[in-house]
């Protein structure tokens, strides 16, 4: 089996060998401004049970052999861009706006833990040595404890000492209107590449050996023990 998400608002189970398709299961909607909607997420796959993000805010958990519905998470509103992490029970993932990272139960979709780290996170988290790994669009490195539920440490690229100050709000948050003058379209565009400036972590951190490798929109690959 093969599983693939689409910007049609699909996810799709095909067979590996042919192509065919096994099943499809659709995702919400957003007929209006068309902003809500579409898959980027990639899939993981563990007992049974497919998971994946969806920009319509949702996390969805299904039958990896029929595509029914098992849990849905709800993330009010604030896109799941990266690709959820599976590790010993666990589905672990970040949202875009809102800037949080779940734990949550694989079989039920309960919620184990949050954490708030304000910026958007879209890479993919890493799971190694009882830690995640996981890149911010304040040009960080998250390393969270799994086992006591908060940061272990926080790598910041060149460019986020550099630049974050001047794009980061008074309690830590992203500072948008620093870099868009308006809410016109031109504007908008430019001011996403002046916050990109702070070195996002855009790339999901692979980790070999004792050594942390993610790339930054600061141009630079970055190697972190």
């Amino acid at each position: 089996m093969l599983y693939v998400g689409s910007w049609d608002t699909y996810f799709y189970a095909l067979d590996a060998g042919t192509g065919a398709e096994k099943w499809k299961f659709k995702t919400g909607d957003d007929p209006v401004i068309h902003n809500q909607t579409g898959i980027q997420s990639s899939a993981a796959v563990a007992n049974g049970i497919v998971y994946f993000g969806c920009r319509d805010s949702k996390l969805y958990a299904l039958d990896a052999k029929t595509g029914a519905k098992i849990w849905i998470a709800d993330n009010k509103g604030s896109w799941v861009i990266g690709s959820p992490a599976v590790h010993d029970g666990k589905v672990y993932f970040t949202t875009s706006d809102s800037g949080m990272f779940h734990a949550v139960d694989a079989r039920t979709g309960a919620e184990e833990f949050t954490l708030s780290f304000k910026w958007p996170m879209f890479s993919s988290p890493a799971v190694a040595g009882g830690r995640i790994f996981i890149g911010s669009h304040e040009g960080k490195l998250l390393a969270i404890d799994l086992a006591r539920r908060k940061a272990a440490w926080i790598f910041q690229t060149d460019a986020s000492r550099e630049n974050g100050p001047r794009f980061t709000g008074p309690e830590g948050e992203p500072n948008y209107a620093a870099a868009m003058s308006s809410m016109f379209f031109d504007d908008v565009v430019a001011g996403i590449q002046k916050m990109f400036s702070v070195g996002a972590v855009l790339s999901s951190p692979a980790v070999v050996d004792s050594a942390i490798y993610v790339g930054s929109t600061d141009g630079y690959l970055y190697a972190i023990s």
